[in-house]
């Protein structure tokens, strides 16, 4: 009988837990010592270099592209924060992407970022030219009233912050409501640049972007 096979076997058997069983057995049939197989524990697949690279992508180039295309091609690429804003300084709103284009992005193209990062681009209009850069909106630094003008209504309103008090007035003889903020530009102001700003009312007179003001 093969004693020596069925006792190692019974023994390896209750001993998986441990370290792997390799015993040397005897085979009676042949007399010499035989190396049973041995049970190893399966190492984790690699996989964690292809996983890190997953979540990046290379950039592309997206101006010139319209907007709502840029945005689908972004996210094919896995990134799906997105943002958008105006070019101009005025403050409008990407409402319908499809009439925009896009003329900057914040990351430039051919930079490999990870996939969660924010993508803003800077857009005008179909029908309007790209500026050669994002025009900046004032800033109320110091407590000061910023110069304001030709900035667009919404914009101001922006910088001088929700608690202000702020009226707006036809600079035209047409006495118009302004309606559409961001149409409309800036073309004076009480209290004048560079005075305090505590706390007080804010008179604005305007007309529209495509007009002088008088």
């Amino acid at each position: 009988m093969k004693t020596g096979i069925g006792i190692a076997v019974l023994v390896c058997a209750a001993g998986l837990t441990l370290a792997g069983c390799n015993p040397q057995v005897v085979d009676d049939s042949k007399g010499a010592a035989v190396e049973a197989p041995s049970v190893e524990a399966t190492s984790p697949a690699p996989g964690a270099t292809e996983s890190e690279e997953a979540k990046s992508a290379v950039l592309p180039d997206f101006v010139g592209m319209g907007l709502q295309s840029a945005q689908d091609a972004a996210q094919a690429k896995g990134f799906h924060s997105l943002k958008s804003h105006d070019s101009t300084g005025r403050a409008r709103l990407q409402a319908f992407d499809r009439n925009w284009k896009v003329c900057g992005q914040n990351v430039r193209a051919g930079t490999t970022v990870p996939v969660d990062t924010t993508l803003d681009f800077g857009t005008v209009k179909l029908a309007e030219d790209c500026p050669a850069a994002d025009e900046k909106e004032p800033e109320a630094e110091g407590g000061k009233m910023p110069d304001l003008g030709g900035t667009s209504v919404k914009a101001a309103r922006g910088v001088l912050g929700p608690s202000t008090s702020i009226t707006v007035t036809d600079a035209s003889a047409d006495s118009r409501m302004v309606l559409m903020e961001s149409n409309w530009q800036v073309c004076t102001q009480d209290p004048a640049p560079g005075k305090a700003l505590n706390g007080q009312p804010v008179e604005l007179t305007a007309v529209k972007f495509e007009e002088s003001c008088p």
